[in-house]
């Protein structure tokens, strides 16, 4: 408060700033999460990215899972967009990734988030958690690993549609998967549209990391493991995604077009 009793102009500011920086990652975060529909509708596990250039805040990759079609366990979403990313700049060029966001609608697995770190990630936002496989905190934080390139440190953000990466899960789970090495009969599972599983936002980050990203009047969802949204948004995972896809991959096909020249080379360090 300042002395006549009114908010201070810094408060108000940040405040501000942290609203303007939320409604930028769930923007983004909603293309992924419609990415991920796309691939659900084209028999693929609907786990999907997109990554974002953050200076000139512009699309430069995506990436889906390719596990089903390829028959490759490796054949990440993550990775996807990785390869689009080294088909622009180089595989031996990482510096353009210190200038990178990562919207992913699942936690990076380890072997994701090894990668991501080893690259120089900026930041990784991510909707649900990975609970069995997880490299940003589930099982292990990767991005703050002192073992492998122990000056790459990226900054964390979870939760963000996190309802929606959750359904999008459980609309695969419950249909039959013809490729899967061992297919399970699904015919009897039930589709659970409204009971979602606390979130440990702990697992994460700390207490005041949450209330520096979010804000303190957030603090409760932290304290009380509770989801940023109380409603899902139906719009991003019922409908068919094809003419979004379509315009998506113009998008990072015109992205090498407007950038003015390349980061100057920076290999990767051991």
């Amino acid at each position: 408060m300042s002395n006549d009793g009114q908010p201070c102009q810094c408060v108000s500011a940040r405040s501000s700033a942290i609203t303007m920086g939320l409604d930028l990652h769930v923007n983004y975060m909603r293309m992924a999460t419609k990415l991920a529909r796309y691939a659900l509708d084209h028999d693929e596990t609907p786990v999907a990215c997109i990554f974002v250039h953050t200076p000139t805040d512009q699309v430069l990759a995506y990436g889906m899972n390719d596990t089903n079609r390829s028959l490759s366990g490796v054949a990440h979403a993550e990775f996807m967009g990785i390869a689009q990313i080294q088909e622009k700049f180089g595989a031996q060029n990482t510096a353009i990734f210190k200038d990178v966001t990562l919207y992913v609608t699942v936690e990076p697995c380890i072997m994701c988030a090894s990668a991501l770190k080893q690259l120089g990630i900026q930041k990784v936002v991510f909707g649900c958690g990975n609970e069995r496989f997880g490299g940003n905190g589930s099982i292990l934080s990767i991005h703050r690993d002192s073992c492998t390139v122990p000056q790459n440190k990226h900054e964390l953000i979870p939760g963000v549609l996190r309802k929606e990466a959750i359904m999008l899960l459980r609309y695969f789970y419950v249909r039959e998967n013809e490729r899967s090495p061992k297919p399970r009969a699904k015919a009897n599972r039930k589709l659970d549209v409204s009971v979602f599983p606390p979130m440990n936002w702990g697992l994460y980050l700390t207490r005041s990391e949450f209330e520096e990203i979010f804000g303190a009047s957030k603090i409760e969802y932290f304290d009380k493991s509770l989801d940023l949204s109380t409603h899902v948004d139906w719009s991003l995972i019922d409908c068919n995604q094809d003419i979004f896809f379509q315009n998506l991959k113009v998008e990072c096909e015109l992205f090498s077009l407007q950038v003015a020249k390349k980061p100057k080379p920076q290999t990767i360090s051991s």
